[in-house]
């Protein structure tokens, strides 16, 4: 798949794009995570932002920009059931920076994370990528092609990975520069990011 960014002189080539897509990402701000998408056979390292906010109607407002609304649905019921997040009287909007679509289950988790954030004001490092499905028991379940998007992270110096437990099983190449940690279940990994 090729990137192509429009100027003056007409379209050009983006020679990284995980870097375009994470150029101006805020420093210090909660509700801000980084994730890694597959584009085709090509891994992109993406910026998700999410807002939590009280409401001022009886019915809370869920808006997806780049993400599945109904996945963002399933995942507020499976935070404030599995993990006691009371999300029912918040208004939550979340973002893919970019303008980029994300098609596939493997951002559940950052996503989750990202709304957890901004729920509790805490800032995820910014070393920190996060990947992994999540289903509705509140399970962490694997995702195709990880050490390809651990590799483009690595790239762009990010050191610490928080990804599937069954995906960490697989992987082969022990890196010391970098810290992996493999989870079972959305709690850890919450416990893992904000302890």
């Amino acid at each position: 798949i090729g990137v192509f960014e429009m100027r003056e002189e007409g379209l050009v080539e983006v020679e990284n794009p995980s870097e375009f897509m994470l150029a101006g990402r805020p420093e210090g701000a909660s509700g801000s995570v980084v994730a890694c998408s597959m584009e085709g056979t090509r891994p992109i390292l993406i910026e998700i932002q999410a807002l939590v906010c009280a409401s001022n109607f009886g019915m809370p407002r869920r808006t997806a920009i780049g993400y599945d609304l109904n996945r963002l649905i399933v995942l507020l019921a499976v935070l404030e059931k599995r993990c006691g997040f009371t999300l029912g009287n918040k208004d939550v909007y979340v973002n893919v920076i970019g303008g980029l679509k994300v098609n596939e289950p493997a951002c559940d988790l950052s996503m989750a994370v990202a709304i957890v954030s901004n729920l509790k004001n805490r800032i995820v490092p910014t070393d920190m990528v996060i990947l992994g499905e999540v289903g509705l028991t509140g399970n962490v379940r694997s995702i195709p092609r990880i050490e390809q998007r651990i590799n483009e992270a690595k790239k762009l110096g990010f050191k610490k990975f928080i990804i599937p437990e069954g995906n960490y099983k697989q992987i082969k190449d022990n890196d010391s520069s970098i810290k992996i940690r493999g989870v079972k279940s959305i709690q850890e990994a919450m416990q893992l990011v904000f302890s």
